[in-house]
């Protein structure tokens, strides 16, 4: 039986779920590996879990000296995470993380470490916690030509929009997720869209070759919606959801993270509460789809132990099953195609919606759908529309000419999904 020694670095609530985990039934049967805790770098313990005799070194800086065969990154954070990780890599320690920070803004550097050292570094868990969605692109997918992966990766952000499906409005919606956990005191990094961010830059590095950290790309989050979005959408058959997009088309790729309307019958509609899904998009195999849950130690400790049990299982094999970044452009969003949804707020004047139909039309936007709600009681009309296809530079030119004329005192737009 192969022995793997484990050091683990950082012990707060992932670190901790990833030592219950390892003292399960079923781990202590397997029959080819025995995963050992062998020392734990943490600058306090933590009292949810005693981790008995295992050694313990207040700095996280003295794991990679041990005898250990991986080191295991839980501090989370970018630039002490790199350090630590390289030093690791240096000492010819294999690396097992869920900081997808740290991979975004240094995986370039990080993965080319590993190779000249001849040690992996593996990441499932940084994507969708114990989704398997990076091996399922590394290996299962690996003879698949992918044209596209998109998901909601951000389990905030959908439970939010899920909730206001429901007619909660944005901040009631917000509050629940903090007080059920699901959300951070401070959410910005996951209502603002950069969680999604770094999970589709790794998934775009693994699928296409985009390098890490990727070159800029539109990232908007969800603190602009509307419950009257919703309606809109309802009377449409669509669902609001919060996508990220890594497409390949034309030799370059189009990354992006933005709210997205679907159509309600695609597998991602259906997608509802804290759970993260990915549909990728493959020439042999059609469209793949997975679910699961994209948080929470339990989860986490799931894709952890994946790797583990990866590491173990090639130790014999010396394989290294890192990717390289290659030469790939990443599309100027400006290029992007959609249909668009505008809403707009607009005094109550004597042919508005010819005014509105005139200003579509002097900016070469057709409109295919047309709603007008009844005026408000201060006066103010809502308007709804759905535009033919336009690239995104012509949508945002439409967007400031309505933004500056006298008669819409609000506008903004969402983009619409294409199957």
């Amino acid at each position: 039986m192969k022995k793997l020694r484990i050091g683990i670095c950082g012990w707060g609530n992932i670190a901790t779920g990833l030592y219950d985990a390892l003292q399960s039934d079923l781990l202590q049967q397997l029959d080819d590996l025995n995963i050992s805790i062998d020392c734990i770098g943490a600058r306090r313990d933590n009292p949810i879990c005693d981790y008995g005799d295992i050694p313990v070194f207040r700095d996280i800086f003295d794991i990679p000296d041990q005898d250990v065969d991986v080191v295991v990154e839980l501090i989370g954070g970018v630039e002490v995470a790199r350090e630590l990780i390289l030093k690791a890599i240096n000492n010819g320690k294999h690396i097992i993380t869920a900081n997808k920070a740290v991979i975004f803004h240094h995986g370039d550097e990080i993965f080319q470490a590993a190779r000249d050292n001849e040690v992996q570094v593996l990441i499932e868990a940084s994507v969708c916690a114990g989704t398997p969605v990076v091996k399922l692109i590394k290996n299962e997918l690996a003879g698949n030509n992918i044209s596209k992966v998109s998901g909601m990766l951000n389990g905030t952000s959908n439970f939010i929009l899920s909730s206001m499906e429901e007619g909660m409005d944005f901040d009631e919606a917000l509050s629940i997720a903090k007080k059920e956990g699901y959300a951070e005191p401070d959410p910005s990094f996951d209502i603002d869209g950069m969680d999604a961010a770094h999970k589709i830059g790794i998934l775009s590095h693994l699928a296409y070759g985009s390098s890490l950290p990727p070159k800029e790309f539109y990232i908007e989050g969800i603190s602009n919606i509307s419950t009257l979005d919703f309606k809109y959408a309802s009377i449409n058959n669509l669902a609001l959801k919060h996508l990220a997009v890594a497409k390949m088309r034309e030799g370059s790729v189009e990354m992006r993270v933005h709210p997205v309307f679907l159509d309600k019958k695609s597998s991602l509609a259906s997608l509802h509460g804290v759970r993260n899904g990915i549909e990728i998009d493959t020439d042999l195999v059609g469209k793949v789809y997975l679910a699961g849950s994209g948080a929470g130690r339990e989860s986490t400790a799931s894709g952890l132990i994946s790797d583990l049990i990866a590491i173990g299982r090639s130790l014999d094999n010396n394989t290294a099953v890192i990717s390289h970044s290659l030469n790939v452009a990443i599309k100027d969003f400006d290029l992007a195609v959609f249909k668009y949804y505008f809403y707009l707020e607009v005094s109550n004047e004597p042919d508005i919606a010819n005014a509105i139909n005139s200003c579509f039309a002097d900016n070469n936007v057709s409109v295919e759908n047309f709603l007008q709600e009844d005026a408000t009681k201060d006066q103010q009309v809502v308007i709804m529309i759905t535009t033919g296809l336009v690239n995104e530079k012509n949508a945002q030119v439409l967007l400031d000419a309505l933004s500056c004329s006298s008669f819409v005192t609000s506008v903004r737009l969402i983009r619409i999904e294409a199957n």
